[in-house]
């Protein structure tokens, strides 16, 4: 099947919505007028782009921590004729946004959280046990200790090297547990900006009008969370292979830990390089710093590790590639789904014990 073209003027509208979408009444004329077209022809560009599929949603991206909700990375290694089953097990959970099949013993990769009150591990060892059980199912989990970077901003206009760097370093700071009071008002307004946008010229009225805000009110808590670090930017999330980049790697690199940073901050400049995290170690896994490498080919990714190998001096790393995509979606806050999938296993696991 032949994929869409990302024209000149599309890929200039992709920069501007992934980079930054503007919060403001009429956010597509603001885009109109950095690309030289009508507001009219944005929003009919922005919308195809979306049918189309490179865009898989344009809404608010919220940090899971600063909301009160925990979260970790989890590795699970899986015995190969078990992998379909699993992802169908581990998907079915609310706080599972990213699954993702990778070419390593530890086989699927996804990422989970859970409400303030809950304990990710808890759920982990249940999707284990679901999922076959040990030894034949190991798991590690994989929480973020540091964060370096955050934010896919791949070029869309097809005239930057894979290599070229960002203004993203100095972004980096611990993860600790929070535990923010939230109004019913500031939930109303993060139920409302998770949710996809519409493509007309007010895009934000009718959130504004759900949440029971004005406009002006919905851009001012915007501002407000944006200054608490719980809301990261709205922005738009590409179906990367759609627009022409197929090949994603995650970069793992085993670092002295007093060298952390420094490595962190080199890797967070690479424009293609999305996330940046410091993880834990295990006996099985030396590797400490995780980096999302995006290319449009398996051997941009390539040349973007022997780049920041190069830069960085790390000689331990290994590049863990996507074979398949079972979930890609975003954490949806404040919603009764984790209670619903809570109440359904403990159902399953009440019928198990009584069978």
């Amino acid at each position: 099947m032949k994929q869409p073209q990302v024209e000149e003027i599309d890929g200039l509208l992709l920069n501007i919505m992934q980079d930054d979408f503007p919060l403001a009444e009429r956010p597509f004329l603001q885009m109109a007028e950095q690309t030289g077209v009508s507001e009219r022809e944005a929003i009919d560009r922005a919308e195809a782009m979306h049918r189309s599929g490179i865009v898989r949603q344009v809404s608010a991206i919220f940090d899971t921590r600063a909301l009160g909700y925990k979260s970790s990375l989890v590795a699970f290694h899986v015995p190969p004729e078990r992998v379909n089953s699993a992802a169908r097990v581990i998907n079915q959970h609310p706080g599972v946004s990213h699954n993702y099949e990778r070419n390593h013993e530890y086989n699927i990769w996804f990422t989970i959280a859970t409400p303030p009150e809950k304990d990710p591990e808890e759920d982990v060892v249940y999707l284990a046990e679901a999922c076959g059980g040990a030894p034949a199912v190991r798991y590690r989990m994989l929480p973020t200790l540091i964060l370096y970077k955050i934010g896919v901003k791949l070029d869309m206009t097809g005239k930057m090297s894979a290599t070229v760097k960002s203004k993203d370093k100095g972004f980096r700071r611990p993860i600790q547990a929070q535990n923010p009071r939230l109004t019913e008002k500031e939930k109303r307004f993060v139920r409302e900006m998770q949710k996809q946008i519409e493509y007309v010229p007010e895009p934000f009225a009718k959130p504004a009008e759900t949440a029971g805000i004005t406009q002006p009110e919905l851009f001012a808590m915007a501002d407000d969370m944006k200054e608490r670090k719980m809301l990261r930017r709205f922005a738009a999330i590409l179906r990367h292979q759609k627009a022409g980049y197929r090949s994603n790697a995650m970069g793992v690199w085993a670092v002295p830990p007093e060298d952390a940073d420094r490595c962190g901050d080199i890797m967070s400049e690479f424009r293609n390089i999305s996330h940046c995290y410091l993880r834990p170690t295990y006996p099985d896994w030396p590797y400490n710093l995780f980096s999302m490498i995006h290319g449009k080919s398996k051997e941009d990714c390539e040349t973007i590790a022997r780049e920041v190998q190069k830069k960085t001096g790390i000689e331990n790393y290994a590049m863990l590639y996507s074979t398949r995509e079972f979930k890609k979606t975003r954490v949806e806050y404040f919603t009764e789904d984790y209670d619903a999938w809570a109440a359904q296993q403990r159902g399953d696991r009440a019928a198990s014990a009584g069978s």
